[in-house]
């Protein structure tokens, strides 16, 4: 990894130290690739005090601790990471030239793993709760809660469709609109009186709560509604800005559109995690992050033999066996 002109310049950059970005950085890195992580600090995984279906760890373990992991990991294949944040992303002469808030960057292929931003109910209170409450994924928290009291906050279609998914972990499950107007469809108006699910409308004015932990919901008109779990559904922000930089195509969603090889529509940049259409898990999104290495390590090879680049690597292998002593050239003959 080189700086020049206070730029630093690597064969693979990664754009995102969640789990897809980190994955990718331990297989790019088994292979020998120069790689370089940028880390923003802003990965959703950071949110889970308890992952509980991740595989391999039947106790579940912390986002966190899970995190620190694989960075641990990524780091014995000598990967560095680097605290920053990419501002824009641009092409020039077949690479890629990204600009940081601290450094600018320059690299040969360019993996954005960037994630999403779940978008929080809009209740005075309520940040404390997340993870110990408050839940944005029924997919991964939805067995945590069986036999609880739970809300879904919402309006929309996607909101029914969780309400009716909960009823499968617990019988006590509520729809909390606050005060928007909704906007699902008669056919989800129908599943809601079908299953005898109650929706409360009013305007929720705080949480109640002991200390991390969700007790309830308070009403503006003074009502109180008791539960121990809110599932959220305002929708999420994905961040994909440097892809719209760099011209790649995204969906009407913002999810940007790759392939199975996680390729983008732009030659040379990868997308793999929840920044994809993929289903936001975090298992997933390792599994994409392997994915894109592979086919990144894949392409650097192929481009190796048609520049002839593998030519200087094997150059100096063979010098740098002519100058071991005669013995250990011997020992080495009898091990193949």
């Amino acid at each position: 990894m080189n700086g020049m002109a206070g730029r630093v310049d690597i064969e693979v950059l990664i754009v995102g130290a969640g789990l897809a970005g980190l994955s990718a950085a331990v297989y790019l890195g088994s292979a020998q690739r120069q790689v370089l992580v940028i880390d923003s600090g802003k990965s959703m995984a950071r949110w889970e005090p308890e992952v509980q279906n991740y595989l391999g760890f039947p106790e579940g373990i912390s986002g966190e601790t899970l995190l620190a992991r694989a960075r641990k990991q990524a780091g014995r294949y000598h990967v560095a990471v680097r605290s920053d944040e990419i501002l824009s992303a641009r092409a020039k002469d077949g690479r890629f030239e990204l600009r940081g808030r601290r450094h600018g960057y320059a690299c040969q292929r360019l993996l954005i793993a960037t994630g999403i931003f779940h978008i929080p109910p809009d209740i005075p209170g309520i940040r404390p709760c997340l993870g110990h409450g408050l839940y944005f994924c029924k997919d991964c928290d939805g067995y945590r809660v069986q036999g609880k009291d739970i809300a879904v906050y919402g309006w929309r279609n996607e909101t029914v469709d969780y309400a009716l998914g909960m009823l499968l972990y617990s019988p006590c499950v509520t729809i909390v609109t606050d005060g928007h107007r909704v906007q699902w469809d008669d056919r989800h108006g129908d599943w809601i009186r079908e299953y005898h699910i109650p929706v409360y409308s009013g305007k929720v004015t705080g949480v109640i709560r002991k200390g991390r932990r969700l007790e309830g919901l308070a009403f503006a008109d003074g009502r109180r509604l008791l539960i121990t779990a809110l599932f959220t559904t305002r929708g999420d922000v994905y961040l994909n800005q440097l892809a719209r930089d760099l011209d790649a195509e995204t969906n009407a969603d913002g999810e940007i559109v790759v392939d199975q090889d996680m390729r983008t529509s732009v030659p040379g940049v990868y997308a793999a995690g929840c920044v994809t259409p993929a289903n936001c898990q975090m298992i997933i999104a390792a599994g994409q992050g392997a994915t894109a290495a592979q086919a990144i390590n894949r392409d650097l090879f192929l481009q190796s033999l048609g520049t002839h680049s593998l030519r200087q690597w094997r150059g100096r292998q063979l010098k740098m066996r002519r100058t071991r002593p005669a013995i250990q050239r011997s020992k080495l003959a009898l091990t193949r």
